[in-house]
């Protein structure tokens, strides 16, 4: 019976480890293909010559149709559109929103919160309604402090969201501050009517 003499001998390693020196080389390859891809993805959203986005942001374009959407009530101080860290806040002050002490919606500010939500109905984002106070110690016969009046006033706002608008309840929360989120110092007439407000924030994501 005739002996096979095995190929390879000493060197069969060599062939190992240049198939694992080829398949490294493919791997690398392919992470700087990769790379060079999203490099120009992200080049695409840009001017020429310029490193700022062509399309607006969701919120962007959501402050531009408010602002449109609510410009004769802005001017006439009804309503103040602003963003800041918690994203886009739409603020109503009270003589706007409630009557003096009260958490029950005025007739008047209906019109507003709705034309809001029909603006924010197609965006996913949560929305927390917000109620401050100015810093003048409240106490009625329903309600003994600000932390009080500012959480029923948030509250109601949410009802009227759910109940008569149909926003999706999953997407609001309801906050009352007091007066421990002023917005300018309540040291005059007219800063501590600025702080009496409700505050509409759509959240960031």
């Amino acid at each position: 019976m005739s002996m096979h003499r095995q190929r390879g001998g000493p060197d069969r390693w060599l062939l190992s480890y240049a198939d694992l020196v080829t398949l490294l080389l493919a791997f690398f390859t392919t992470l700087y293909a990769a790379s060079t891809v999203n490099a120009t993805k992200l080049s695409v959203d840009a001017e020429p010559g310029s490193s700022t986005p062509v399309r607006q942001t969701a919120m962007e374009e959501l402050r531009s149709r408010l602002d449109a959407e609510l410009a004769e009530v802005i001017e006439a101080s009804r309503v103040e559109v602003t963003r800041d860290i918690r994203g886009l806040v739409v603020s109503l002050p009270e003589d706007a929103a409630f009557p003096v002490a009260s958490s029950i919606v005025a007739p008047s500010a209906y019109d507003i919160i709705g034309r809001v939500a029909a603006a924010v109905q197609a965006l996913p984002n949560a929305i927390r309604i917000e109620g401050h106070t100015d810093d003048v110690p409240i106490r009625t016969a329903k309600y003994s402090s600000n932390w009080e009046l500012s959480t029923a006033r948030a509250s109601a706002v949410v009802a009227y969201l759910i109940t008569e608008v149909g926003i999706d309840p999953t997407r609001l929360s309801a906050a009352g501050y007091g007066e421990f989120h002023p917005v300018v110092p309540n040291d005059s007439a007219g800063n501590r009517a600025r702080n009496r407000r409700i505050d509409i924030v759509v959240l960031e994501p």
